[in-house]
């Protein structure tokens, strides 16, 4: 066993602990993701957060999450597992188990799990809300897919966001224009940075996703995959756009945007913050994946969804001043003066019928109990003396309205409370 530091364990690198207020604005987040996308009879899939390594080789043994970033360990029976580092493929893992009836529209919240160098927004254990349709080749599927996280971004407040969108064609346009950028970028590798140079070796298309100053000119002078579609992909592509258009979502098509997993085919997208640092703007995306569940022993199912970012969503509505940590919103504290019996059956009674209350516990003077009232952000303090307690009374004091009071029976209390609240 492990000794414990002098100082007591701390969260490891990259992890941290989400304390209240903020872990109750996390959880009011999901619910409104869910409100949204509910509406449009998304339902929910709750996922294991391991799965067999597999799984995830799938997402592409090209990508940094797969070489470098993701946490994989032998199990205790000698199998091969990983935390998952993205939900998609795990989702179309439960798809081809289960084959469910078809269109299988779900939405998921979770965590995930990446060894990536730790900076603001960017965690080793991350937050993503996101959905996923398996069983639909329809264009106005991307659009609705796409509408649903804008959509989401208004809930929230959120205006500075904008959206991007691209088309990476099918599986045979995309090997095509892949081989176009190599060629361009093997021409110029001295200008390359060496970052640039080890993606090369790996995957092309991910070099034109470098922010790095010197491989900016190299990625400019890139073939455009708009010249690489076949007419049946860009016919998509165009529908897609009219769809987008038709709803007044306005966006910019950026023929750089090839998202980072390398199952992505024909639409992709990226929703970014201008509120945020122009490095980390990306606040979520997502696209097309149509060959994934074939890759993972299904049948060819044609699949699109999208993932945001928790952690990053808030740094954006922190940015733009929009939904701010809900207030605590406790109806009643009790502040019981004679022994506790009070204090104890009066908190019963009111969580019994629905209402949120509290108490101090142990042993206080009312100048305390009244403090820790104020501290509890509650409506009402409920006061119960010797007076009260022969009277079969109950003091409410308004702690908002200037500490109005009133003398109330305690067998109508909870009618009291709830007529005033």
């Amino acid at each position: 066993m492990t000794d414990a530091p002098p100082h007591g364990f701390r969260a490891l690198t990259g992890m941290r602990d989400v304390l209240a207020p903020e872990s109750s604005r996390r959880r009011v987040l999901v619910g409104q993701f869910a409100d949204v996308v509910e509406a449009a009879a998304y339902q929910e899939l709750v996922l294991p957060l391991v799965e067999d390594l597999g799984v995830f080789l799938r997402v592409g043994e090209a990508t940094d999450v797969v070489t470098k970033e993701m946490y994989d360990f032998v199990d205790k029976d000698g199998s091969r597992i990983a935390l998952r580092p993205e939900m998609t493929a795990g989702a179309v893992r439960a798809f081809v188990q289960h084959s469910p009836v078809l269109p299988w529209k779900v939405w998921y919240s979770g965590s995930n799990f990446r060894h990536e160098r730790p900076q603001k927004g960017r965690y080793r254990s991350f937050d993503q809300v996101g959905v996923e349709v398996l069983g639909v080749d329809d264009p106005d599927l991307d659009v609705e897919v796409i509408a649903l996280g804008w959509r989401f971004f208004e809930r929230l407040g959120l205006r500075d966001v904008r959206l991007l969108v691209n088309s990476l064609g099918e599986h045979a346009d995309r090997a095509r224009y892949s081989e176009a950028v190599r060629s361009h970028l093997e021409s110029r590798r001295g200008d390359l940075s060496e970052k640039a140079l080890e993606t090369l070796g790996r995957n092309p298309l991910r070099v034109l996703d470098s922010k790095r100053p010197e491989d900016r000119a190299v990625v400019a002078d890139a073939p455009r995959v708009a010249d690489h579609l076949s007419d049946e992909s860009a016919a998509h592509f165009a529908r897609v756009l009219a769809g987008l258009d038709a709803l007044r979502i306005p966006y910019t098509v950026e023929d750089r945007l090839v998202r980072g997993l390398d199952y992505y085919r024909r639409t992709t997208f990226e929703y970014v913050a201008d509120s945020l640092d122009s490095a980390q703007n990306a606040i979520g995306g997502g696209g097309r994946y149509d060959r994934l569940a074939e890759d993972l022993g299904g049948p060819p199912t044609d699949g699109i969804g999208f993932a945001l970012g928790v952690d990053r969503t808030l740094l954006a509505c922190d940015a733009e001043g929009v939904f701010p940590a809900p207030a605590r919103a406790l109806d009643a504290f009790v502040v019981d003066l004679v022994g506790g019996d009070a204090a104890r059956d009066l908190t019963h009674a009111l969580r019994a019928a629905g209402l949120s209350a509290d108490r101090r516990f142990g042993a206080g003077s009312m100048k305390a109990q009244m403090k820790a009232a104020d501290r509890s952000g509650a409506r009402f303090a409920l006061l119960v003396g010797s007076d009260e307690l022969d009277a079969g009374e109950v003091t409410v004091r308004d702690l908002r309205e200037g500490g109005e009071q009133r003398r109330v029976a305690r067998d109508h209390l909870i009618d009291d409370l709830r007529t005033h609240l």
